[in-house]
Parts: C-alpha cells; structure tokens; sequence
C-alpha cells in the first residue's frame, strides 16, 4: 500500500484526501497546515490520521509520495530540495486536475445510473408483462408485471434461457425471422391464459440485438368485461330503486340540466318528466330559487330547505347533494318531501310520543346528580326498594325530584318493560279522581262512557304507578285506595265485582304527613301501609354542594329546550347559587338558568354572575313586598307590564339590535315591531 502525505489541508487538499479515502491501494499517513482549523485538518482528525503545521517532522517515515496543495511555490521549491529521490513530489494543480476528472466521471455515473433507475421504475409501472432476450436467446430484462403474471422472480429469470423460463414463448423464432407477431395468444405453464405481441430489437445500424415481448394476462381482461356488465346491472337496479322510490327525487348534470325524475316528483310537483329533462333546473320552482344550481356552484350539500314547485305551488322541503366522481363534479341529486305529508307524520308522532310517555319511565338512577351524603342514601335504599315489589314513600319539598325517582325506581325494576303511569292527585278534580283510578261500569253516572272504562290502576297492571301529591286525596278516596294495597284488587265505580290487579305503587308527597294524621285528614292504616319504604329527597339546601353537577347537567337540558350553545358558567355564578336557600330547590334552580340563557346573547356560551338573577336571603322580605306592590290591576295590566319590562331588558342585552333581540325572544322580527310601538319603545 503506498503512503501518501498531504500538504496544505484547504479546499484542494479537503478534495484530494476524501478522494484519496475510496482508494484501496493509497493511504493517507500525514495532513498537514499552518492552521489547526483547516477543513482538511479538521476531517483527517476524524478519520484518524496524523496532523501537523510542519511537513518535515514527518519525513522520517516512509512516505511514497507527497502532494503539494498550498499553492506556494516556496513550499513546493522547499519540498523539492528536501524530499529524497526515491519520494514522488505531485504539484497541488495537477492533483486538483486529476480529482476534477474524477468528480466528473462520477458525476456521469450517477446521472447514468439516475436514468437507468427512473427506466426501471418506468418499466416496473406498466400493467403488462414485459420480457427481452439478446441474440442468444438470455433473458436480460424482467420487469414486476411479467413476474406477477408469470410467478417467476426477476433472480430467477435473468440471465437465464428464455426456453427455462417461458418455454413457448415465441421470442426465439422472433430472432430468427426478424418478423414481429402481435396478439398471440399463449398458455403459460401456471395455466394462465396470456395475450402477448413479439417484436425484434435493432440498433442504429438496424441490427438486431435481441428480443422483446409485451403480454397481459386475458383473465384481467375477462374480468374486466364482467364488471362492465355488473355496472351495467347496477345502473339498471338503481335506475329501478329510483323509480320505485316513494321519495321524489330529481337528477340534474353539471350544467343544471334536468337527467332524471321519478314518478314520485311527478305525484308531488305535478309536472311529468317529459317537462323536465334536459331543461333548466329553474323550470320546477314556483317560489323560492334552484338549490341545484347553488351546490353544483358550491360543491357542497344544502339540507331542509322549503320551497315551492310546479304548478299547484305544492309546498316542499328540499334536500341536495352533488354528485362528485373522482374528485371531478358530475351534477347533483336532490330529494324532496312534501310538507303537508310531513305535518300528518309529525301528529301521528306526536301522538305516539304522548302515549309513550304515559305508558313508559323516562329516566334512570343516572338521571339523579348528587354526591352528597343524604343523596346518595337516598339513591341507594331507591335501589334497593327497586329490587323488590314494595310500595315506596318519596317524601320531599316541592322541586326536590320525587318524579325523577319514581321514573328511576320502575327503570330499575323487573317490570321496567311495563306499563309507568303517572297521576297527579292534585291536579284532577275530586269528583273525577275516583273513577280515573278504579274505572267505571257502564251507566255508573250521567255522562258514563257507554260499556264502561278502564282506570288507570286497570292500565298499569302488571307495571307501575306513580301516585303523586297522595296528600291531597280525599279520605273517601283514601279508603279506596287502602283496599287497593290490602287487597290487591279494585272496584269500578257503579260496579260490585272485584278485579284483581298486580302492581307496584309509588307514592310522593310534599306534605307534613305527621301533621295531616294529627289533624285527621290523612288516614292512619293508609300512611303505615304507605311507609313501608320511606325514602326522604333532601332540600337542595341540604345538598348544595351538588349545584355545580346540577348546573352541568341543566345547561345540557335547557341547550336542547332552547336551541342555545352555553357550555359553562362563569367562576363567579356557582358560589352564588350555593349562597341562595332555595326554597323552590331544584325547579327554581332550573327556572334561574333558564331566565339567564334567555337575557344572555346569543352569541355567548358562558353565563356571566350579572345574568343570574335570584335574590339574598337578606332581600327575601323586601322582594315579597315588591311582588306584593306588583300584583295591582287586572292579569292583562300586570302581564303587560312584564312584558314590556323584559323587552326592555332584551333590548339593552342586544345593544338594541332588533333582529337580535327577536331572535333572543323567540319571536318574528314582524311581532318584535308590532310589540315595540305597542309599549311605546321604537
């Protein structure tokens, strides 16, 4: 190995030692510069060869040849008159000439080999198989596809005989005609069916310098054709599916020009096809304008808009969405519904929803916030008294949730898929009450439906019912009711044959029941039949560490009720609230958020402590007498009055933006005005 020193550990002298570090047979024993910080210096250190700023203190080892790159012909004088003969002394251009070259060369190979990648690249792209042979019949190229098509790797097959390879594949008789031979077909020896074309390969000179054939396999092209046809069926199908839809449905292409309806749009719009195809998207409109046009503009989709179409100016609701095929906007499809067959879905569900929550419990222990301790003792004897067929006693305060519970308890229950129903004691008259809960016979009194009626008992047989305000009921009704749970039996009104009945019976009061028992207005065997399982739903005074979940969870609600978008509420609120008595609990809670979201604007989504309005303990009494002041004039004079304060109210919110405050009101801009010079406030 010869051995070389480098003097001068510049630009050049950098160049020549990493030229010098791909060579085999030349080693680099010494770099040297009067600068430690030269950029060859530097890199011959991290190669691990020897440094100096003086070439003469390595003369002493045997150094073959010495490459001068300083540039100074001093240096290069001093060097020459120095080194022995037998050491070859190289002037820095030469050398910078020779690495040129080098770069050069290098340079070309890259750029060869670059071209040559990319050709490979280009060639392993294409669908079909590609294979070439040299005049001797060696495969020399083998691209991806004929190695997929064939099974044969590209190691396997280059370099060898193409009759090893593919032994029928014609390209040897290619070379000797020197004739081309396009779409032959050729079964390989996978059983693969191929379609192949054979050409011959000439140079400059037109001398042939091989072979070459392209082939696809036909199975791809069969399944192709088959699924040309399946489109061709699924076209047909959805054509069908359209067609017999009961939804009207109207196809429009890229410029708006009507492509397709359905007989249902005929049903709807009155208008036949034949007035609609290939004409403006604007022909069917009566009132209102083309939402095709909008989202073939807009690309995107637009959902419920009311309209009017055709002729009789039917009124419509209009759902339109493009149609986009790779990426590309190939028209839009709209779906349109008629208002007036909407409406009669929406009574029919309407009506559906009020039997079902008369016959169903709508909420379950999940339902109930509370973390405190007299809750959550209140939560789990109602799971337990769940669990068994008891009758439960809710006692609490008005507004403390004893409805929430009596829903939770039946949810809870072995009978949570039958009937819940719910009775207000209070809240039907005493004259009626009777027969709402045990039925009536035929003729039982004047005005009796004729064969009778079931009571409500009869309707929850086998479920549960929830007696609300049982404090109310008369003691003639009371009695009654104490048959029911001796007996588990009921009576008709008018009628004297018993009926048994099984159901669970929840009770709820807000009433001072040791008082109504010491006052003889509640029967005794009734109340201890009833308390079998009390369950006390404390105060939210009680509990008021529990506001903030309750707040969470009234947000949630009132959000949904009033199509707002409040997520929180301002730091301030929460000590406030728990500063508050409660004395409606719950439902006053709820009625407070409720008033603050209305006097909020719209565009906030944080309750801010100046919208919370609720008054001091200390501002109790001076609050009643201001109510007491209120109440003055006839219900019309004292409404009117409010009204006029909360529009008031509205207005300042809204910075006396009048669009603003209606839509904060819930009202039409036209009654906001109508309101405004009604209280003299325009």
């Amino acid at each position: 190995m010869h051995r070389i020193m480098i003097v001068g550990a510049g630009n050049g002298g950098t160049a020549i030692l990493r030229l010098l570090g791909h060579a085999s047979k030349w080693q680099t024993v010494a770099v040297i510069d009067i600068k430690d910080d030269a950029s060859g210096i530097i890199e011959a250190k991290k190669m691990g060869i020897q440094t100096g700023n003086d070439w003469r203190s390595f003369l002493q080892d045997s150094i073959e040849m010495v490459i001068d790159v300083t540039g100074d012909h001093k240096v290069f004088e001093e060097l020459r008159a120095t080194l022995p003969k037998e050491t070859m002394l190289i002037p820095g251009g030469f050398a910078e000439i020779i690495v040129q070259l080098l770069q050069e060369k290098d340079y070309y190979i890259q750029k060869l080999q670059s071209f040559s990648k990319r050709q490979q690249i280009i060639f392993n792209s294409i669908e079909e198989g590609m294979i070439s042979i040299n005049p001797s019949g060696i495969v020399t190229f083998f691209n991806q596809s004929a190695q997929r098509i064939t099974g044969i790797s590209m190691d396997e097959a280059i370099g060898q005989h193409i009759d090893v390879v593919i032994p029928n594949s014609g390209l040897n008789r290619v070379i000797e005609t020197g004739q081309a031979e396009t779409n032959q077909e050729l079964l390989l020896k996978t059983g693969k069916k191929i379609v192949t074309s054979r050409f011959p390969m000439l140079d400059e000179h037109s001398m042939q310098i091989g072979a070459f054939a392209i082939f696809k396999d036909i199975s791809e092209v069969v399944s192709l054709a088959e699924e040309i046809t399946d489109l061709k069926e699924i076209k047909t199908m959805l054509e069908a599916i359209i067609q017999s839809s009961d939804d009207a449905i109207s196809v429009v292409d890229e410029q708006g020009r009507g492509i397709l309806v359905n007989p249902a749009y005929t049903r709807i719009t009155g208008l036949p096809p034949e007035e609609i195809i290939g004409k403006p998207a604007t022909t069917d409109i009566s009132e209102g304008e083309s939402m095709h046009l909008k989202v073939i503009e807009t690309k995107k989709p637009i959902r419920g808009v009311n309209m009017r179409l055709g002729p009789s100016m039917r009124e419509v609701i209009v759902n339109v969405a493009p149609i986009i095929v790779e990426n590309e906007l190939k028209g839009s499809v709209g779906v349109i519904h008629d208002v007036t067959e909407m409406r009669s879905l929406a009574q029919e569900l309407n009506k559906a929803k009020t039997i079902i929550r008369s016959l169903e419990s709508k909420y379950v222990f999940d339902d109930i916030i509370g973390n405190s301790e007299e809750m959550t003792l209140a939560i789990e004897q109602a799971k337990l008294a769940a669990k068994t067929p008891v009758t439960v006693f809710l006692r609490g305060e008005s507004g403390t949730g004893k409805e929430l519970f009596a829903h939770a308890i039946h949810s809870e229950s072995n009978r949570h898929y039958e009937k819940f129903i719910r009775v207000n004691c209070a809240a039907i008259a005493e004259n009626l009450l009777e027969s709402e809960l045990f039925g009536y016979e035929d003729g039982a009194f004047t005005g009796a439906k004729k064969g009778g009626k079931r009571g409500l008992f009869e309707e929850a047989n086998g479920g549960s019912i929830f007696l609300d305000e049982i404090g109310e009921l008369s003691l003639n009704t009371q009695a009654k009711l104490l048959r029911v749970l001796q007996e588990r039996e009921i009576v008709r009104v008018g009628g004297v044959k018993p009926i048994p009945i099984d159901v669970r019976i929840i009770a709820a009061t807000n009433v001072n029941m040791e008082k109504a028992l010491h006052d003889h207005t509640f029967r005794e065997d009734l109340y201890y039949r009833l308390n079998r399982m009390p369950i006390y739903i404390p105060p939210l005074r009680n509990r008021l560490q529990d506001i903030p979940q309750l707040v969470e969870r009234l947000l949630t609600k009132l959000n949904r009720e009033y199509g707002r978008n409040v997520t929180t509420v301002s730091p301030a609120v929460i000590p406030k609230l728990q500063s508050y008595n409660w004395p409606g609990n719950v439902r006053e809670l709820e009625n407070v958020i409720g008033r603050a979201m209305i006097f909020m604007p719209i565009s906030e989504t944080e309750i801010h402590e100046r919208f919370v309005q609720i008054s001091s303990n200390q501002n109790d009494f001076a609050e009643n007498d201001k109510a007491l002041k209120i109440i003055q004039g006839s219900l019309e004079e004292i409404m009117h009055r409010h009204e006029k304060q909360i529009i008031e109210q509205a207005l300042e919110t809204c910075q006396y933006n009048k669009t603003k405050t209606a839509h904060m009101l819930n009202i039409s801009i036209r009654s906001l005005y109508y309101k405004l010079e009604k209280y003299g406030l325009a």
